[in-house]
């Protein structure tokens, strides 16, 4: 359990760092649809070529997936999008902590729709979560709330569109390869992304080297890293609990504009993503918790049988 709690982890840690960089490459004239087009499908690209490696290397070719995973993977490309539009409205602190809102949705979700029920520690991790995003995205500071309504629209519809990627990436396709899962759920996002820009993008006058070693790089710790770590990790610990990991966007969002971008971070932001981070680390001490009782539970009711 620990490796997969660790996996989606750091996929959260890799994609919380894009939205810094994304707002350097908007700096260079490029928009949302360019970037994320682009970054989707490198990242495609590059999947797909590990996949054909590895059947190579087997001697055979032959793929498992559906279309299915193609079309889950247009949540992950249609959340990343209006998450970098809405960068471009409003602060990004203010839209990682939007986005940061598919912790609840995400959970309300499986309740509403696979009837799982919140566990207690998953609804105290969540409203200390949510507590502390009040803090760390600085909310308390009035100032937040003089931004276009489209900006808070768009953060939020990244939220549920990342909670839709969530519940799909747990329930769907944990059978198939890992890299092939990515690569199809990718390619689904790029299709997704290009059917929505088509008309900018086919105009575009910055299809360049610059777009392309944004989107490489962006492609590397925002399409291909975090999909493998997730498509790994989420289906073994759960819809809801990686909902909570994937909170750690948040603080590594933070920090990243302070060193990047040099944004300032009071203290008061300090102390939300210190609560954040020690929920997080709460929950799962009780999680590691439950699973060994659960696990000795069985195993002493098998002893029980044999005898």
């Amino acid at each position: 359990m620990t490796k997969y709690i660790t996996l989606v982890a750091l996929g959260a840690l890799s994609f919380g760092m894009l939205s810094s960089f994304a707002k350097i490459a908007y700096g260079q004239g490029y928009n949302a649809g360019e970037i994320t087009f682009t970054q989707a499908a490198l990242g495609a690209i590059i999947l797909w070529s590990i996949v054909i490696y590895k059947n190579i290397r087997k001697g055979s070719f032959s793929l498992k997936g559906n279309w299915k995973l193609f079309l889950a993977g247009s949540s992950m490309g249609t959340s990343a999008y209006t998450y970098y539009l809405s960068v471009e409205y409003i602060p990004a602190s203010l839209a990682i902590v939007l986005l940061m809102q598919m912790t609840w949705i995400s959970i309300m979700a499986e309740w509403l729709f696979f009837k799982k029920k919140p566990s207690s520690i998953e609804v105290i991790a969540t409203l200390i979560i949510i507590a502390g995003t009040v803090f760390a995205g600085d909310l308390l500071n009035l100032e937040h709330f003089d931004f276009p309504l489209i900006g808070i629209v768009l953060g939020l519809s990244s939220a549920l569109l990342y909670s839709l990627y969530v519940i799909f990436t747990s329930k769907l396709g944990n059978d198939v390869p890992m890299f092939e899962k990515s690569a199809l759920m990718t390619t689904g996002s790029a299709m997704v992304i290009l059917l929505i820009n088509l008309k900018s993008i086919t105009a575009s006058t910055h299809l360049d080297l610059g777009l392309l070693q944004w989107g490489g790089f962006l492609a590397l710790f925002g399409t291909v890293i975090p999909p493998i770590c997730f498509t790994t990790g989420i289906p073994k610990i759960g819809a809801g609990l990686s909902s909570i990991l994937l909170t750690l966007e948040l603080p590594a969002a933070v920090f990243c504009a302070h060193l990047i971008l040099n944004e300032k971070i009071t203290f008061l932001q300090t102390a939300g993503i210190a609560i954040m981070l020690g929920a997080i680390i709460y929950l799962n001490i009780a999680k590691s918790r439950k699973d060994k009782k659960q696990k000795t539970a069985v195993s002493l009711q098998s002893i029980k049988d044999q005898v």
